[in-house]
């Protein structure tokens, strides 16, 4: 049976964006086993004392019903540099605990993630999406592999825009940041340059 997760961030003991989690949680179990009974996040995810200060990694394993919750010191990764790879046959529109179709796809040796073409367009990263900037505005390409929490957070609010991005476009950009929803938009501001292509 596939095992699907959710990663919500604890700020200070407060649980970010549950609505967004629990919808897409709820989305995924209807889509992959046909569940039609909601689950209540609210309910599963209880705070222990010694995770009240500072920021917290909530891990929600699921299937059709709650595996376990797991709350982890959040320490963000260094990622700073992201490698151009094609793989027109991926697929990670649910967001699957086993991520070995995206992680086997890393050299760390050449960068320190990777920026997944697929079919001609800009998706994703192996663990967030990416907006660039053409120092105007902010933009997301509308291809992703998986619809972020905090992607779809941005765009509901305005402050990105979707488009189609293909290799050749990135050249119109500047910077990038990448999103997810432990880095929210205060990730890097990195620039265009530490795409190797």
């Amino acid at each position: 049976m596939s095992r699907l997760f959710e990663t919500i961030r604890i700020d200070n003991g407060e649980p970010s964006d549950l609505r967004l989690h629990e919808n897409r949680l709820n989305l995924s179990r209807r889509n992959l086993f046909g569940s039609t009974g909601k689950i209540t996040l609210a309910d599963h995810i209880h705070v222990p004392d010694n995770c009240r200060s500072g920021i917290y990694r909530c891990r929600v394993i699921y299937e059709e019903t709650i595996v376990s919750v797991e709350f982890i010191p959040y320490l963000p990764a260094a990622v700073r540099t992201l490698k151009v790879v094609h793989s027109d046959e991926i697929s990670y529109s649910l967001k699957y605990l086993d991520r070995t179709c995206l992680t086997g796809l890393i050299d760390r040796e050449v960068a320190d993630d990777v920026l997944i073409v697929k079919k001609g367009c800009v998706t994703d990263t192996s663990y967030s999406n990416i907006v660039f900037t053409d120092g105007r505005r902010w933009i997301t390409p509308d291809t992703p592999l998986l619809r972020g929490t905090m992607r779809e957070k941005l765009l509901s609010e305005g402050a990105i825009i979707e488009e189609r991005i293909t290799p050749a476009d990135l050249n119109r950009f500047t910077h990038f940041r990448l999103i997810n929803a432990m880095l929210g938009f205060n990730a890097p501001f990195l620039p265009i340059k530490n795409i190797v292509r």
